[in-house]
């Protein structure tokens, strides 16, 4: 199922890119969408430049001034259809687990970025295994956060609790709007918080993700 989720976000994501132009906004901060496209070719397709996603400083500012160069270069329509013919061979078989969460979240960040956007309904299969990934992801993504005592919630009343400190709070929502919430889309996310006020504050300004 998973392969077959993240294909159809892949395939989705490209025919939306293919409406608009390359200078079309993202939520991705000093990035348009040519910007996030040519970042999706070079983290499959040049693994050693895509290091500098995790690793900062020098292979940092080359992996920017790649995405910029690429995003310029080459034609908008090519780096799409890079895009929508998948990752290399090796990285087929792992597809799925590896672009799972990348490919829901860019895919939000264009759909988000301009006014009058709305969540997407019939994503129920997509929710189901955002929520399966939620755990692991939600750990390392709030580890930053100080002394909380953090319970994700869904609506349909399932939770997890994230965190051992002790000041309480409950964030409310859709896994693919809690998704994006700890990816930093505070402001583009519908979910709800509440418990105690420092708690609240500190998930609403406290330091997200890696």
């Amino acid at each position: 199922m998973i392969k077959s989720i993240v294909s159809e976000e892949r395939l989705a994501l490209c025919d939306l890119l293919e409406s608009l132009d390359p200078y079309h906004p993202t939520l991705c901060d000093g990035w348009t969408v040519s910007h996030l496209v040519a970042h999706l070719v070079i983290r499959e397709r040049r693994p050693i430049a895509a290091l500098g996603l995790i690793i900062p400083g020098r292979l940092a500012n080359r992996l920017a001034k790649l995405t910029s160069r690429w995003a310029s270069e080459i034609p908008f329509h090519q780096l799409i259809e890079k895009v929508r013919n998948g990752p290399p061979a090796p990285l087929r078989l792992i597809d799925g687990p590896m672009n799972l969460i990348e490919y829901f979240v860019h895919h939000e960040d264009v759909r988000r970025a301009v006014e009058g956007w709305s969540a997407r309904d019939n994503v129920i299969d997509l929710n189901n295994l955002l929520w399966e990934r939620q755990e692991k992801m939600a750990r390392l993504l709030t580890r930053r956060l100080n002394n909380l005592d953090l319970t994700l919630e869904r609506p349909t009343g399932e939770s997890i609790r994230i965190g051992s400190g002790h000041r309480p709070a409950t964030l409310i929502g859709e896994p693919g709007e809690l998704v994006l919430y700890l990816f930093g889309r505070r402001q583009h996310s519908q979910v709800r918080l509440s418990g105690d006020p420092e708690a609240v504050h500190e998930v609403q300004t406290g330091r997200l993700g890696g």
